[in-house]
């Protein structure tokens, strides 16, 4: 047979693939990777009760006692009122939100570096990590949450007809433990420095948040700057909603509300394309 009878090679130039110069959300994939949104947060949730003594107790002691010192401080030590309402509940309803903004902000910031190794095998989008541990801690909210009502029984306190609205704040806690958290996560994969200041953030973050009182106590002019504390509209909101409670401050609590959600909403866009961005360089870096 004649050389010129063969089929010709098919000649192909060869396929490069390079990162988008632009930064895209892409947040269609997480709707595609759903089951592993889904695989991933039951696993958070088997892990951190795995070889506890307690078990999901923890999820009852650990707000409780925060109210205990909450109200020994403020309530007894520095005399701060809770108005009508007991100083306990008036307490609690702040640590509800506030813990899990805490725990989604403390587990986000370190997720990357406790999911290495799937970050440097398979592919999948990054953002479904912290997106796990944040949704895992609804169910701590959850439990603790029961305790609240038992409270509230015990207390015969009936709760307002703005109840409806408290879903709304529970959304907005866990948007701004995204949006500050998926800035740490990002950051903490550069510069391993942030796992030694996340402890002193959330701290920093408990003392200026309002657990122990309300923005009243706050002097006039400082109302403004304070609520752009995204957990400043949250935890009025939840004593809104739950006890009836809006603060007599130079704000309204519609103007506090929008205050700390338009930071909240800055933190989580911003948030979103900066991790998008440094994504492409997790595997490397990690």
């Amino acid at each position: 047979m004649k050389d010129s009878a063969l089929p010709a090679k098919a000649k192909t130039d060869p396929i490069i693939l390079r990162p988008s110069r632009r930064t895209r959300l892409n947040l269609g994939d997480l709707w595609q990777y759903r089951e592993l949104v889904f695989f991933l947060t039951w696993r958070d949730l088997l892990v951190r009760f795995k070889q506890t003594v307690l078990g999901a107790a923890w999820a009852i002691i650990n707000p409780v006692i925060n109210m205990i010192v909450l109200e020994f401080i403020f309530g007894r030590l520095a005399g701060i009122e809770s108005g009508n309402i007991p100083g306990p509940i008036f307490r609690f309803a702040a640590v509800l939100p506030w813990m899990l903004f805490s725990r989604a902000l403390s587990s986000t910031g370190n997720a990357m570096l406790a999911n290495r190794a799937m970050i440097t095998k398979v592919y999948f989008p990054r953002l479904i990590i912290p997106l796990s541990t944040i949704l895992s801690g609804l169910v701590d909210f959850a439990i603790s949450f029961i305790v609240f009502i038992a409270m509230m029984i015990y207390y015969s306190i009936l709760p307002p007809a703005d109840i409806w609205l408290l879903p709304l704040f529970i959304v907005l806690a866990m948007v701004a433990a995204l949006g500050v958290g998926l800035w740490l996560a990002a950051l903490n994969v550069l510069y391993r420095d942030i796992g030694y200041v996340l402890p002193v953030l959330t701290q920093l973050l408990f003392f200026i948040s309002p657990l122990g009182f309300s923005i009243s106590a706050v002097p006039d002019s400082l109302q403004w700057v304070y609520a752009l504390n995204p957990m400043v509209g949250v935890i009025e909101g939840f004593r809104w909603t739950l006890l009836g409670i809006e603060p007599v401050a130079v704000l309204s609590l519609l103007q506090i509300i929008c205050l700390s959600s338009a930071s909240a909403f800055v933190f989580l866009i911003s948030g979103l394309y900066y991790f998008r961005r440094m994504e492409r360089t997790f595997a490397d870096t990690i």
